[in-house]
């Protein structure tokens, strides 16, 4: 018996729940309603923002997400990118707009094919790119216009030489170091960051 890593294939959403060997009424498209569709909540909207930049980035999204990895995605350049989002609405109830900060933590890493954790905590991604949906009015709130979400990139070396806190970053501070930029922005954005430092 093999109990080596299993390899996490596309599905279409057709896929039937089944049951004694004969397929149900109900599809694997039914869970994904089921499961995903609040996409103001922060779980839901952290992997949207990573199909958002995806897409910016050219990423193969033919490809399953691989939730275990060091870094969010890989570039076809090659560039590791870490993805982080924020919001001001939340789908709960709110007495007020939340206050964007963004986790810029070290992390040990976790080898999902050897089952092995890194001994040293660090940051795997040569860039980082920060999503804030900045839409304010949760009547209006749609995380899937990619007008409501602004973004900001730095290269990691950015982040580790910033000295006010390596755990979190605050927007103040996001404007302090780079500009805000719009979806169609974002791609041109993370090749400039990723270019060796000069």
């Amino acid at each position: 018996m093999s109990l080596d890593r299993i390899p996490a294939t596309l599905k279409s959403g057709k896929e039937p729940l089944l049951f004694n060997g004969k397929p149900l009424d109900v599809t694997l498209l039914d869970f994904w309603r089921w499961s995903v569709s609040d996409l103001l909540s922060n779980a839901t909207r952290g992997r949207l923002a990573e199909f958002i930049v995806a897409r910016a980035a050219h990423v193969d999204v033919t490809a399953c997400r691989d939730e275990w990895s060091a870094f969010n995605l890989e570039t076809p350049e090659g560039i590791k990118l870490e993805v982080k989002s924020a919001a001001y609405v939340q789908s709960w109830f709110q007495r007020a707009l939340s206050r964007i900060s963004f986790s810029t933590r070290a992390a040990l890493y976790w080898d999902s094919a050897t089952n092995l954790q890194s001994k040293v905590a660090g940051r795997s991604a040569d860039v980082y790119v920060f999503c804030l949906l900045h839409h304010q009015d949760k009547a209006t709130a749609n995380p899937l216009d990619l007008n409501q979400w602004t973004f900001y990139v730095l290269a990691t070396w950015e982040l580790d030489a910033y000295r006010r806190s390596q755990h979190s970053i605050t927007l103040k501070s996001l404007n302090s170091l780079a500009p805000p930029l719009a979806f169609d922005q974002l791609g041109a954005a993370i090749l400039e960051k990723a270019r060796p430092r000069t």
